[in-house]
């Protein structure tokens, strides 16, 4: 790898086409920017059993099953949209390791308006949350080995078990 200014935006790159990927559903794709010992969970911390609660949790052949699985669920096929931010980038470059925290927003456009809360066409936001990720930087490009997605939402709405 490059100098860390160079890694940090990388690391960046590789967190915004994640989202990007996600948004257009390209489940290969974002599985290629994962390393083959990565790991993914989604989690919400409960206040009233003081514990994460964990939607989704699994490791790089658990999400490729379920990427491939997603097109045969009966699932909400509501446009999905990621803001991502990355706030913090953390390089160690003796262990070729880096860490980031991002937020995100996940606004959800209304398809047919069976919702109802919302009408066709209509967008709001569907979740809220932060990126916990780490990467390896063994090679050119940095490489998700763990995402931890820590939702700030509790309640989750149909068609919700797609990698967030």
């Amino acid at each position: 790898m490059a100098d860390s200014s160079n890694v940090e935006n990388l690391i960046r790159n590789t967190v915004y086409k994640a989202s990007l990927s996600l948004d257009e559903q390209r489940w290969k794709d974002w599985l290629d920017l994962c390393h083959k010992d990565f790991y993914y969970a989604i989690k919400a911390f409960s206040p009233e059993i003081n514990y994460d609660m964990i939607y989704l949790d699994g490791h790089f052949e658990d999400m490729q099953n379920l990427t491939e699985m997603l097109p045969k669920h009966n699932s909400d096929h509501a446009a999905l949209s990621r803001h991502t931010v990355v706030y913090t980038v953390d390089i160690d470059e003796a262990k070729k390791v880096a860490t980031a925290v991002s937020s995100f927003a996940v606004y959800k456009t209304e398809l047919d308006g069976m919702n109802s809360h919302a009408l066709a066409g209509e967008s709001g936001i569907f979740l809220i949350g932060k990126y916990r990720d780490k990467f390896s930087l063994e090679s050119d490009t940095p490489l998700f080995v763990e995402r931890i997605v820590q939702l700030d939402t509790r309640r989750l709405d149909k068609g919700s078990h797609w990698p967030i």
